[in-house]
């Protein structure tokens, strides 16, 4: 959730609830998790974006919340320049300082530590309650266990494994996010892997092409900075993005969260990855060589030439693209690939079996 918003008051003492109610009865919003493990996304000390310049420029609005919950909007159109290596891979730090230690110094999360209670000192719920295994869960330990610590794309997953087992159990019987090792293995076959291109195959499809057709050049949310939260109420939600961490010329880093190119809700690497690599030519995931084609819209105002996920609809070049495609045109007859953020050397940088 944005910077701050959690600490409004509109949602009254039982925020955290309200939170819980959807995050743990909306089990498909799992499926929105990263795919592809830390191969795709990198490691603490590594990922496919790291050493690449912010040289995309903010244009327009853009949203922050103050401490107080106060939102307000900035404009610039100061290209973003990384002055920093930036560690990219660890997608959430507890603690803004953490999230550029050395591996050998980042200290990884104990599960013991996390201590439960027993069930008679657990809180009586009302019906009208929502009941998580968060309610079990020794709030100390909780903040002992998120002290100076980080997490990848795997070892978050296996926090959600450890701190919310139920939901977790019930989301994974649908959804999977890691990458096929034998795409012949017969439990592929299973519905649970169809929505993970790294654990499925394309069909054999001679005459079809497939366009990966999406908004850049806005900054994108990639990873996070947190920090404990200081409430002591009961059920107080235990940690907050941490709007103070910016780093000093380092225009990546606003309000407690790391950007990277994208359409302002999807970074390039999911929308062009599997177009630009996974699928290009023929490949385990693409074994009859379909097609595939990169068409990337420049963001520049909003509107017909507008690059962001929401509005993109209305962008003018997209349109024709489409239209042209659905009038039997193919990739070769609308120009190929048209690229302008940095994908295909970011594909290359990933280490993934074709």
């Amino acid at each position: 959730m944005a910077s701050g918003i959690l600490n409004l008051g509109y949602l009254g003492l039982q925020t955290l609830e309200h939170v819980m109610r959807v995050c743990r009865t909306w089990d498909s919003i799992i499926s929105l998790m990263p795919k592809g493990g830390e191969t795709i996304w990198g490691n603490l000390d590594w990922s496919p974006k790291d050493g690449n310049n912010c040289d995309h420029e903010k244009k327009g609005p853009v949203k922050h919340f103050a401490s107080d919950g106060t939102q307000y909007s900035s404009y610039t159109q100061e290209g973003l320049q990384v002055k920093e290596a930036m560690k990219h891979g660890r997608i959430i730090s507890l603690g803004n300082a953490v999230s550029q230690l050395p591996d050998s110094l980042v200290t990884p999360l104990d599960l013991e530590a996390i201590l439960w209670k027993s069930n008679s000192d657990t809180f009586n719920l009302s019906h009208e309650d929502v009941r998580t295994e968060y309610d079990e869960m020794i709030r100390e330990s909780i903040r002992k266990g998120g002290k100076k610590k980080v997490y990848t794309e795997r070892t978050v997953f296996d926090l959600l494994n450890f701190v919310a087992p139920k939901m977790m159990k019930r989301a994974e019987a649908h959804f999977s996010h890691g990458i096929a090792a034998n795409l012949d293995d017969p439990k592929y076959s299973h519905y649970k892997y169809w929505s993970n291109p790294l654990e499925s195959r394309l069909p054999n499809a001679p005459d079809m092409e497939i366009y990966c057709l999406y908004g850049v050049d806005i900054p994108t949310e990639r990873s996070h900075a947190y920090k404990l939260s200081h409430s002591d109420k009961r059920n107080s939600i235990p940690f907050q993005i941490d709007n103070s961490a910016d780093r000093e010329k380092d225009h990546c880093l606003q309000n407690g969260v790391n950007f990277v190119d994208g359409d302002e809700s999807v970074p390039v690497i999911s929308a062009g990855f599997m177009c630009a690599k996974g699928w290009r030519g023929r490949t385990r995931f693409n074994p009859h060589g379909i097609a595939t084609y990169i068409r990337e819209y420049k963001h520049k105002q909003q509107g017909i030439e507008s690059g962001e996920s929401f509005n993109i609809m209305g962008n003018v070049a997209l349109v024709e693209d489409i239209l042209r495609v659905a009038a039997g045109a193919k990739g070769e007859d609308i120009s190929g690939d048209r690229i302008f953020s940095d994908i295909m050397r970011i594909s290359e940088r990933i280490n993934l079996i074709l």
